[in-house]
């Protein structure tokens, strides 16, 4: 039987939260976005965020951790896989030879994620680079029916594809971090 960690939360004013409002990167006074695309950007960069919050504080060894087994996910791996994917995306939206993967075979984001700073360092400037690429890759794009690439696929539906990535693999995120420290929250 593995030794499961204390449950805790820094939040004081909701103890089933993560941080406390006010502490909270992705919530922000006033109105939400206004329109569509707005909306889908907004939710993206919360996911984003989530992701990186859950990863927050954390040793090279603890974020390479492999908490729920026999799964072979890890905080660490989540983030490369994540670097992955916004590679594969961008390779949707061109015409062009699509760029190689970053660590090499399958499942190689996962399995290569080792708890040395170096290749946490790694991970994390390749997430915000291809985060960024394909961003600006996406930046004109204001049309959301636009089909866009060699596959022709609609904006909307590439932005639907990342939000979904995210939001499945902070979940995974939840269990994980739990399971390595014993935090908790949304």
């Amino acid at each position: 039987m593995i030794d499961q960690p204390a449950r805790w939360t820094e939040a004081t004013v909701h103890p089933d939260m993560w941080a406390d409002p006010e502490n909270d990167p992705r919530d922000h006074d006033g109105p939400g976005p206004e329109g569509e695309l707005a909306t889908l950007q907004d939710y993206l960069t919360n996911y984003r965020l989530t992701l990186r919050m859950k990863c927050d504080g954390l040793t090279p060894e603890q974020l390479a951790r492999r908490s729920v087994p026999p799964s072979t996910m890890s905080l660490l791996g989540l983030v490369r896989h994540l670097a992955e994917v916004e590679r594969d995306r961008r390779n949707w939206i061109t015409d062009a030879e699509p760029l190689p993967r970053l660590y090499g075979g399958r499942d190689a984001d996962f399995d290569e994620a080792v708890g040395e700073q170096a290749v946490v360092d790694a991970a994390f400037r390749d997430l915000e680079r291809e985060q960024a690429a394909l961003d600006a890759a996406l930046d004109g794009y204001r049309d959301l029916g636009e089909r866009i690439g060699k596959d022709r696929i609609a904006v909307r539906e590439l932005l639907v594809h990342r939000i979904e990535e995210y939001a499945r693999h902070c979940g995974h995120a939840d269990l994980l971090r739990e399971c390595v420290d014993g935090r908790v929250g949304q």
